[in-house]
């Protein structure tokens, strides 16, 4: 059974910086292309950033490119989502998911289809506020 669980949520004050991580059981997630979503509150979900296996190639989103930064630690079986300079437009849950497959599905629009990620964590609060 895949398990995925976030982790590294919290309160932050805005020019602050957190990392999630996302950590597997039941699955390798170096095998596997993994992509962080987020929703906030009367929001719809929204991609984040996504890291494909096979060659590394990583996709963010136009809100977070320059401030967020995913990665990979296999020995772990983890990966992370770096983020910095946040902002309140930032607070919102951040979940991870995995399509169980090497490639973010569809390249460039990895985000438009999100049914296609077969397996999803809880979630982890992110909230940006002074």
């Amino acid at each position: 059974q895949v398990q995925l669980v976030e982790s590294g949520g919290g309160l932050v004050q805005p020019g602050g910086s957190l990392r999630l991580s996302c950590a597997a059981s039941g699955f390798i997630l170096s095998y596997g292309a993994v992509a962080w979503f987020r929703q906030a509150p009367g929001k719809e979900r929204e991609g984040v950033s996504c890291i494909s296996s096979s060659d590394g190639r990583t996709y963010y989103s136009d809100s977070v490119k320059g401030r967020f930064t995913v990665s990979r630690d296999n020995a772990k079986n983890t990966v992370s989502l770096e983020m910095n300079t946040l902002e309140p437009e930032d607070t919102a849950v951040y979940f991870c998911a995995t399509p169980g497959l090497a490639q973010c599905p569809h390249g460039i629009y990895w985000d438009k289809y999100p049914d296609e990620y077969d397996y999803w964590g809880q979630g982890t609060q992110v909230t940006v506020s002074s």
